[in-house]
């Protein structure tokens, strides 16, 4: 079969530390975290399906082993789902030629290309058809989801000329020459996997994508601005699952809510306590009495305490936030309390298993 008609396989690249997510990444990574009800691969995977792929390989590093247990073999999405484990950090580019092995050896092939934290609801559909669309009959090497922002100066930039071909790839900047992005969504013919060189780490971004305009190769942008989000911060997880929750957010994985919050059906919130503004409230979790949660996430088995207040902050599993305590804008890892009455600031990280 051809590239234009095979199903498209994926891979996710998945193993990242999540550093910028401790202490929710302390003992897990962050791509199972919990994002509007489900781990957040599940939006990814779904979106993969839904767009025709039957094969994804997940490239894992960090906690490799708890990959399998949550997401199976992809059967409940009918898809086949395979790990690939990065023995040593590769890098993007790294990761990905890890994997090659697990790939059809067609050369020609399609392989769609995410990063594992990046919420998106662009047409990936849409995409696949325009990579599969010569320009002057040439065929396509890597297309790139490009979004614009508003002000890209915390961004690298990526200009394409009237036919959407890729110029350049220029760094963060105050003056930028574009307000086009890379949104962490790539298509690449699997001959340019195979020249990813081997047993080094390698950057996408910075090595390979640049090394391939400069070759003269056939880089394209497909710009669509639909929603997206990087999810690799505190409060990016939680904005992005109040998103999903609200509806804000496409996903396949779920849809979203009746009300105002996402509640386990084996959590139990009691009668007057408050929890609204996309709240995600995770499998054996509790509310109790009087308690507010406003947008945020309450993940499994945590407890909110008589009377707390919780906005806008992620409160890890097993964690508690005491009677009366005010946890706002916060981040408190697995097994940490919150003790009755204390204030949290805008900011605040509580490691796992402590107590303040």
């Amino acid at each position: 079969m051809t590239a234009r008609t095979q199903a498209p396989e994926a891979v996710i690249v998945a193993g990242g530390f999540g550093s910028r997510l401790l202490p929710l990444t302390a003992r897990r990574p962050k791509h199972l975290l919990d994002v509007g009800g489900v781990p957040f691969l599940e939006h990814q995977i779904a979106r993969l399906a839904g767009a025709g792929v039957r094969h994804v390989v997940l490239a894992t590093s960090y906690h490799a082993d708890q990959f399998a247990p949550v997401l199976g073999d992809g059967s409940r999405w009918g898809i086949r789902l395979t790990y690939v484990l990065e023995e040593v950090p590769l890098g993007t580019g790294g990761a990905i030629r890890n994997v090659v092995d697990a790939l059809d050896p067609d050369p020609d092939a399609a392989v769609v290309i995410l990063n594992g934290d990046v919420l998106s609801g662009h047409d990936l559909g849409a995409q696949l058809a325009d990579f599969h669309t010569p320009r002057g009959g040439v065929p396509v090497d890597v297309s790139l989801h490009l979004v614009e922002v508003e002000d890209a100066r915390a961004f690298g930039c990526v200009p394409t000329d009237a036919d959407g071909r890729v110029l350049d790839f220029v760094e963060k900047s105050e003056h930028p020459v574009t307000r086009q992005v890379n949104a962490g969504c790539y298509i690449f013919r699997r001959s340019v996997i195979d020249a990813i060189p081997t047993g080094r780490e390698v950057s996408v971004e910075r090595e390979t994508f640049p090394g391939l305009v400069a070759d003269g190769r056939l880089l394209v942008g497909y710009v669509e601005t639909a929603y997206w989000r990087d999810v690799g911060t505190p409060l990016a997880l939680v904005e992005a699952s109040r998103d999903v929750v609200l509806g804000v957010a496409p996903t396949p994985a779920v849809a979203p809510a009746d009300g105002k919050a996402r509640i386990a059906p084996d959590a139990v919130v009691a009668t007057d306590a408050v929890v609204d503004d996309g709240s995600g409230i995770m499998a054996r979790a509790r509310v109790d009495a009087g308690a507010t949660v406003s947008g945020s996430v309450v993940m499994t088995g945590a407890s909110v305490e008589a009377g707390a207040t919780v906005v806008r902050s992620v409160i890890g599993p097993g964690a508690v936030v005491g009677s009366d305590a005010v946890v706002e804008g916060a981040t408190i890892g697995d097994d940490a309390r919150v003790g009755s009455g204390v204030r949290l600031a805008e900011g605040a990280r509580v490691d796992c298993g402590v107590t303040v």
